[in-house]
C-alpha cells in the first residue's frame, strides 16, 4: 500500500489542496473502510472541488451509520443546494437544527434553502439568527441583504452588502449586488463605481461590463456608449450569460444579437425532466388558459389585460391567473383577482411546485407574461406544465428557450421574415399584438401652469429615461430650437438623469431650463396630464410601448421611427392599429421632418388630432372585445395544430 502523504488529508483540505486531499482522504479509506472522518473528509473535499452527485454520496454514506451528525446533515443539505433541490436541503437543515439548535452554519443553509424556495419572510428570521449567532461571517450578511433586496428593502439590503464587503473585502458577489441595488435606488454613480471596482478585481468580466452599461443608460450617462455598445456585443457572441437582456435592448437592435443574449440566459435555467402535464390535451369542453405573471397588481401589464380576461368566452375558456408576484391591495389588485375563473398566489412556491400545481389543473396553454423582465421565473416552464407554453406581452422578444412553444405578435412588429432569430413559432394577431383596456379611467386633467408648463410648443416624451438615445436627443434639441417657445416634458426618472439631460442640451446650445421634468403619479393623474402636450416623441432602438397607448388614449399624436426588431416596432404596430400609419417614420431624416411639420402647422395637427379621435372610438387598438375574440380564435388554432402534431 503506498505510503499517505506527508500532510495529512485534513490540513491539504484546510490548504484548499481539494484534489490531493481526496487522494489523502481515498487511501485513508483503503486502509479503515468505512472509517467515519474519513468519509466525510472524501465527501466534504467533493463538495469542495463542485462534484455535488458524488458528495451528496458520499454523505449518505456517512449519514447510513451517523444519522444524529449535524456536521454531515449540514453539509448534505448544502450540496442538495447545490444540486437545485431546496425542498430536500431544507429537510437535512431542519434535521441538523434539531440535533444542534443553534448552529449557524445551518441556520444559514437554512435560510438559502427557504430564499430558494420563496419563503422570503422565513428566510429573513434565519438569518436573523445566523447573524446574531455568527457575527464575523460575511455569508450571512450577504444573503440577509439578497432577501430584503428581494422583499423591497433596498436600503436595509445595502447596509448587510457594506457589512459583507466590510468582513470580505474582495467579494465579487456582494459588490455585484450592492451595485445593483444602488441602482434600485437610483444612485448610478455610486452603482458605477462599484462595477468599476468589480472590474478591477476581475479584468473584462462581462458583470460588471453590464452593470456599468446599464448604469450609464439609466443615468443618461452616454460618455461610453458607443463602447459599451460594441462590448456588449463582443460579450454576447462570446456567450457571456452576465449580459441581461434590459441591457442590450437598450443598446442593441440586431436580432441576432438578440436572441444569442436570450440563449445565453437561459443556461442558466436548470433543466427539468420530461413533462408534467398529463392530462389529455384540448379534450375538455373548454380550453383552460393560465396566464403567469409577477404584475397582477397595479401595474402596466394589469392595466392593458384586466379587460381582456373579464371578457374572455367563459363558454369557450376557463381562464386561470397564477401569481408570482406582488399583492398591493390595489383596486387594480381585486379586479384582476375577481377576473378570473381561478386565481392563485404562489409566489412562496419553487418553479417546480408552480409548474405542478399548473399541470394538476389541466392547463392546455399557460402565457408566460414576464419573459426575460426582471421578477420573470422561466424555470416554471422549463418543467413544461402545459402542452402549448406561449410568449406575450411582458418581453418584447425571444426567451431564447426550446420549451416556449409560440410567441404572439403581429405583421408590423415582428414580421415572419424574422421567424430565423426566434426558437418560439411567430403567431400573428390580425390588428396589433398589445392588447389595452378600453374602460381605463382619466382623472381630469391639471393646467399647464399647475404642471409647470408654458404656453408654447409642448413636445411630450414620458418614456423612461433610459430610453434617450443620443441621436434621438440630438433631433429633439434641433426641434427645440426650430420652433421659438417650445419645451421638451419629460418624466422625472432619477435627478441624475435629469441634471445629465441637461447638461446634454446646454451642450447643444439648448437652454437646460427649456427641459421640464414631471414627477412620478397615479396612473390616472398620469394619463390626464398627457392631454397637456401637443406631440408625443417617441424613441429608439426601445419604443414606446404602453406609453404609446396613453398617449393616444387621451388624444396626443404620437411620432415614431419603425426600428430593426421587436421593441422598436412596437409604437408603429400601435399607430397602425388605430389608422395613423401616416405618423410612423423610416429613417430619422423623415422623423425630424415629420415632427417640426406638425409643430409649425398648427392646422395639420388639428386635423391629425380630430382623426385620432375618431379613431380611437372605431379602430381596433381600443376595442378589447374585438381584441379578445382574435386572441381566442389564435388559442384555438394553437389547439388545433397541436393535435394536429400529436397524431
Amino acid at each position: 500500500m503506498p505510503s499517505p502523504p506527508p500532510q495529512s488529508a485534513q490540513s491539504l483540505l484546510l490548504a484548499g489542496r481539494y484534489a490531493e486531499a481526496l487522494s489523502a482522504f481515498e487511501i485513508a479509506l483503503a486502509a479503515r473502510p468505512g472509517a467515519a472522518e474519513a468519509l466525510f473528509g472524501r465527501a466534504t473535499a467533493l463538495k469542495l472541488m463542485g462534484r455535488m452527485e458524488e458528495a451528496r454520496a458520499g454523505y449518505d454514506a456517512v449519514l447510513a451509520n451517523m444519522s444524529d451528525a449535524p456536521g454531515a446533515l449540514n453539509n448534505r443539505g448544502e450540496v442538495l443546494i447545490g444540486l437545485n433541490q431546496p425542498e430536500a436541503a431544507l429537510a437535512d437543515f431542519d434535521r441538523a437544527l434539531v440535533l444542534k439548535p443553534d448552529f449557524p452554519p445551518a441556520l444559514l443553509g437554512r435560510g438559502i434553502a427557504l430564499q430558494r424556495l420563496h419563503r422570503s419572510n422565513d428566510a429573513l428570521v434565519c438569518f436573523e439568527r445566523a447573524c446574531a449567532l455568527w457575527p464575523d461571517s460575511p455569508d450571512v450578511f450577504f444573503h440577509r441583504g439578497l432577501v430584503l433586496a428581494q422583499m423591497g428593502y433596498p436600503q436595509e439590503a445595502l447596509q448587510d452588502y457594506d457589512r459583507t464587503i466590510a468582513l470580505q473585502p474582495d467579494s465579487v458577489a456582494a459588490i455585484n449586488n450592492r451595485s445593483v441595488t444602488l441602482i434600485a435606488l437610483r444612485r448610478f454613480a455610486e452603482a458605477a463605481k462599484g462595477y468599476a471596482m468589480l472590474d478591477q478585481l476581475v479584468p473584462g468580466n462581462a458583470q460588471s461590463l453590464s452593470g456599468l452599461a446599464g448604469a450609464a443608460m439609466h443615468a443618461c450617462d452616454w460618455t461610453r456608449r458607443q463602447e459599451f455598445s460594441e462590448k456588449i456585443a463582443v460579450a454576447i457572441r462570446a456567450g457571456h450569460r452576465e449580459i441581461q437582456p434590459g441591457t442590450a435592448l437598450g443598446y442593441l437592435s440586431d436580432p441576432a444579437l438578440l436572441l444569442a443574449c436570450a440563449k445565453n440566459q437561459m443556461e442558466s435555467v436548470a433543466a427539468a425532466p420530461g413533462p408534467l402535464w398529463k392530462h389529455k390535451p384540448f379534450s375538455g369542453e373548454k380550453i383552460k388558459l393560465a396566464y403567469c405573471s409577477a404584475d397582477f397588481y397595479s401595474h402596466a401589464t394589469s392595466r392593458l389585460m384586466a379587460g381582456l380576461f373579464e371578457m374572455h368566452d367563459r363558454g369557450r375558456f376557463e381562464v386561470i391567473g397564477i401569481s408570482f408576484g406582488l399583492d398591493d391591495a390595489s383596486p387594480m389588485r381585486g379586479r384582476v383577482v375577481k377576473a378570473f375563473d381561478q386565481f392563485h398566489d404562489v409566489p412562496s412556491k419553487s418553479e417546480c411546485g408552480i409548474a405542478a400545481l399548473i399541470a394538476g389543473l389541466g392547463v392546455d396553454i399557460a402565457i408566460d407574461l414576464k419573459g426575460l423582465t426582471e421578477h420573470s421565473r422561466p424555470g416554471i416552464f422549463a418543467w413544461r406544465p402545459a402542452p402549448v407554453q406561449v410568449n406575450y406581452l411582458g418581453y418584447p422578444g425571444t426567451m431564447g428557450a426550446d420549451f416556449m412553444d409560440v410567441i404572439i405578435a403581429d405583421p408590423v412588429v415582428l414580421p415572419m421574415a424574422q421567424q430565423a432569430f426566434y426558437i418560439e413559432k411567430i403567431v400573428h394577431l390580425p390588428d396589433c399584438y398589445q392588447v389595452n383596456d378600453a374602460s381605463r379611467a382619466v382623472a381630469p386633467a391639471p393646467t399647464r401652469a399647475r404642471a409647470g408648463l408654458p404656453d408654447g410648443f409642448v413636445f411630450c416624451c414620458f418614456n423612461n429615461n433610459w430610453k434617450i438615445t443620443p441621436p434621438m436627443f440630438d433631433i429633439w434639441m434641433r426641434l427645440l430650437q426650430a420652433v421659438p417657445g417650445s419645451v421638451l416634458w419629460l418624466l422625472q426618472d432619477s435627478d441624475e438623469a435629469a441634471a445629465n439631460l441637461r447638461q446634454e442640451a446646454e451642450a447643444r446650445g439648448v437652454a437646460p431650463a427649456r427641459l421640464i421634468f414631471a414627477p412620478r403619479v397615479s396612473p390616472e393623474e398620469h394619463l390626464a396630464r398627457h392631454r397637456l402636450a401637443d406631440l408625443f416623441l417617441d424613441t429608439l432602438p426601445y419604443n414606446a410601448h404602453t406609453g404609446a397607448s396613453d398617449a393616444l388614449w387621451v388624444g396626443v399624436p404620437l411620432v415614431t421611427l419603425k426600428g430593426e426588431s421587436f421593441h422598436g416596432r412596437v409604437a408603429a404596430s400601435i399607430l397602425s392599429a388605430i389608422g395613423l400609419p401616416e405618423l410612423v417614420a423610416e429613417t430619422l431624416t423623415d422623423y425630424e421632418s415629420l415632427a417640426l411639420s406638425l409643430a409649425n402647422d398648427g392646422a395639420r395637427l388639428a386635423a391629425l388630432r380630430e382623426k385620432l379621435e375618431a379613431n380611437r372610438k372605431t379602430a381596433p387598438l381600443f376595442d378589447t372585445a374585438r381584441f379578445t375574440r382574435n386572441l381566442e380564435a389564435a388559442y384555438e388554432k394553437m389547439g388545433e395544430k397541436f393535435l394536429a402534431s400529436s397524431h
